[in-house]
């Protein structure tokens, strides 16, 4: 059964059958032709996925996400890191990787991130003599730090699914998150050294005592976030809603960038984001749910504890894995139907799970840059205004950088652990 709802699966991926409906379909085709259990389990399975606490962070997250788009808390947060580091060549550059790092603090999103800050930031880059395909690439890549820096939609999946504390998965990942955004940041600067690009890079910009004093809400927005769960003054999915409360408060009557007319198009942008992400989530969790009644997770870790002999070799296959699955599968599904899988064969070789964790997170992560399906590669594409075959030889450079910050997230356990040991130990 398991073979089949794998191929079928692949097959109506290949077939370019949105991501929900393939796992779905495969799962119940599994069920007509291999199992003698009525079709009813389809829908309770599904809606007992999605019954679960956390996941409310989700649209919640999303939501906060496109109020600050709107909201002018973006532009703010783009102004703001212009003032900081735009100074230097390569600078406008450096500022695409700080705001990103500012903004996902919050969003939890990597595709809103894209949308959000290279609508401003791209075709500030272009003015300034750097390549489009340069500035999409950048920009595609800074935005995945949505899902790495807390909080974090796939984590919150992560944790559900593998009975992780999410909490914990937050705060470990400031860690990853800080490392990949410097290490990023160092990048574009050599680069732009040695290419000659944004010599003007100071032109325009905002003094930085106008541009903090400017973005002085914005950039409060992660502290109260992040640490109303450092605190403990609020759980992950009630820190969802202190988002979108503060976001809309600091729109609606602080910036007045937006008007209560404007709050319909966002909510309804909102539930739709929501709604292509639970379906994926609903039907995940139905695939899991028939591949472990076939046992695969107790086969699958007899037979990998057959083949591998210790921790370092496990985790180097785990990436090679997930750096495949990661180009084909949307990460949130990957994650409810590997997570399941994957942290009890980890927990066997002494992986902490919050580790582990961080390691899917950040290489499923780097899915969302990698053809043939990575969505942060349509989203800069589309800001952008080109074709995906420009933007990949300037990624592969990009993919280089994450994939060493990976391999030290994946073999330094002290990165994604240093700040969870502290708070929770």
């Amino acid at each position: 059964m398991t073979s089949f709802m794998l191929a079928g699966m692949v097959a109506l991926f290949a077939l370019s059958v949105p991501i929900a409906i393939a796992i779905a379909a495969a799962s119940i085709g599994g069920i007509v032709l291999f199992e003698s259990i009525p079709l009813i389990v389809v829908a309770q399975k599904m809606m007992t996925t999605l019954d679960s606490f956390p996941l409310m962070a989700v649209p919640f997250f999303i939501l906060a996400g496109n109020l600050m788009e709107a909201g002018g808390i973006s532009r703010r947060l783009v102004e703001f890191a212009k003032a900081l580091v735009g100074g230097v060549q390569g600078g406008l550059a450096c500022s695409c990787v700080l705001t990103c790092m500012i903004f996902a603090s919050v969003s939890g999103s990597s595709v809103a991130t894209t949308f959000a800050i290279g609508a401003i930031i791209i075709p500030a880059m272009v003015r300034h003599r750097y390549p489009k395909e340069f500035a999409a690439a950048l920009q595609a890549t800074s935005a995945e730090l949505g899902v790495i820096i807390p909080p974090s939609i796939p984590m919150i999946l992560y944790g559900v699914s593998a009975e992780v504390s999410i909490g914990e998965m937050f705060i470990a990942g400031i860690g990853p998150g800080l490392l990949i955004g410097f290490a990023l940041i160092l990048f574009v600067w050599v680069t732009c050294k040695l290419r000659g690009w944004g010599r003007d890079d100071a032109e325009g910009r905002a003094g930085l005592v106008a541009a903090t004093r400017s973005a002085a809400l914005a950039l409060l927005m992660p502290v109260i976030i992040i640490g109303g769960i450092y605190r403990g003054v609020f759980t992950p999915t009630e820190a969802s809603v202190v988002a979108v409360v503060y976001a809309a408060v600091v729109s609606l009557f602080v910036y007045r960038a937006i008007t209560f007319a404007d709050l319909a198009p966002i909510l309804r942008k909102s539930v739709i984001s929501s709604a292509m992400i639970m379906f994926i989530i609903a039907a995940a969790g139905l695939f899991s749910f028939l591949i472990t009644r076939a046992g695969v997770p107790a086969a699958a870790a007899e037979w990998i504890s057959g083949i591998i002999g210790g921790k370092a070799s496990f985790l180097l296959a785990v990436n090679a894995f997930l750096f495949v699955v990661g180009m084909f599968i949307e990460t949130s599904a990957a994650i409810i139907v590997l997570a399941p899988i994957l942290a009890p064969i980890a927990a066997s070789y002494g992986i902490d799970p919050v580790h582990f964790g961080l390691v899917m997170v950040v290489n499923l992560a780097l899915g969302m840059i990698t053809p043939p399906f990575g969505v942060n590669l349509f989203a800069a594409c589309q800001v952008a205004g080109i074709s995906m075959e420009r933007i990949i030889p300037r990624l592969l450079p990009f993919v280089l950088v994450v994939g060493t910050c990976l391999l030290l997230i994946t073999y330094v356990p002290a990165i994604p652990l240093f700040l969870r040991d502290m708070v929770f130990r």
